[in-house]
């Protein structure tokens, strides 16, 4: 590091015309300058700028060697512009994990929206009901329902919404709610309770033991809409598949589920991590607005 402190600082010398104005350029003393420039040399062996009274010359090694050091003093700007570059503008690969449930009607979308404006963007989504980590799999942006007891991780709450216990029309026809089989995601436990609670306060408990298990939403999904038992689905999956599925208790609901974006970065924040923290903020909104409205 001192090596190339004391190229930097010839390269200073050359650039401004002599000592002097390297001094007052990089804010030092001359003679700290004149320091610099001779412990260069002598590490070198070299002469590098033969001095007088009146001017600096450059030796014939002093040039080729000049030529090198700004080289290396562009190369340092280069990598310092984008380090900073990174921080101020949405760019370069960004990797981002979600729940399948949340994937395509959140993030994607939102995500879709972002590459159109921030066309130097590269998104890698990464659809998983189980949860990834975050430093040993490489992931720049969590995005989970309930906040994480992990303490060096920062999150920051991004929207909510609330999971509908529903089957289809016709097997709530024929079937009691608390007598239907019950379809389960494999990170629900094999047990199941669920409160509910009406608009005067009222609550129900449900229990349930799973018959069916997946791995992944869109598969206890499948398993519901064929009328193979009751599940949860997110109120913006739910909307969209009136009147197939129905609630299952009409006039209670679950409480909502709070999302929280995750990641590991402390005080600088990289421009493409926050724009999509942002964008997937605003898809919530958009979401809550339909599903309320």
């Amino acid at each position: 590091m001192k090596m190339l402190r004391n190229m930097s600082i010839f390269a200073q010398i050359v650039e401004a015309g002599s000592i002097t104005e390297a001094a007052a350029a990089l804010d030092l003393s001359k003679s700290v300058v004149s320091q610099h420039l001779s412990a260069l040399e002598s590490e070198l062996g070299v002469l590098l700028i033969k001095r007088s009274t009146r001017k600096h010359t450059l030796t014939s090694a002093g040039r080729a060697f000049y030529q090198s050091c700004q080289e290396i003093n562009r190369l340092s700007d280069f990598a310092w512009q984008q380090a900073q570059d990174a921080t101020n503008v949405p760019k370069g690969k960004v990797t981002i994990t979600a729940p399948n449930a949340l994937m395509d009607a959140v993030i994607a979308p939102a995500i879709g929206k972002l590459v159109h404006q921030y066309p130097q963007l590269q998104p890698q989504l990464i659809s998983a009901d189980s949860q990834l980590d975050l430093m040993t799999d490489n992931i720049d942006l969590a995005i989970r329902v309930g906040e994480s007891p992990v303490s060096n991780i920062k999150q920051r709450r991004i929207g909510e919404f609330r999971d509908v216990l529903c089957g289809t029309q016709r097997l709530l026809a024929k079937t009691e709610a608390t007598q239907a089989s019950y379809i389960a995601n494999t990170w629900q436990p094999q047990h199941i309770t669920h409160e509910l609670h009406d608009s005067e306060g009222n609550q129900i408990s449900y229990q349930a033991t799973a018959q069916c298990r997946a791995n992944s939403f869109y598969a206890c999904l499948a398993l519901i809409k064929q009328g193979a038992g009751i599940g949860l689905v997110p109120d913006f999956h739910f909307c969209q598949l009136k009147p197939l599925l129905v609630e299952a208790f009409p006039s209670f609901s679950m409480t909502s589920n709070r999302v929280y974006a995750l990641h590991t970065y402390d005080n600088y924040l990289p421009a493409s991590i926050s724009v999509c923290i942002n964008a997937i903020e605003e898809q919530f909104s958009q979401l809550s607005a339909q599903t309320s409205g």
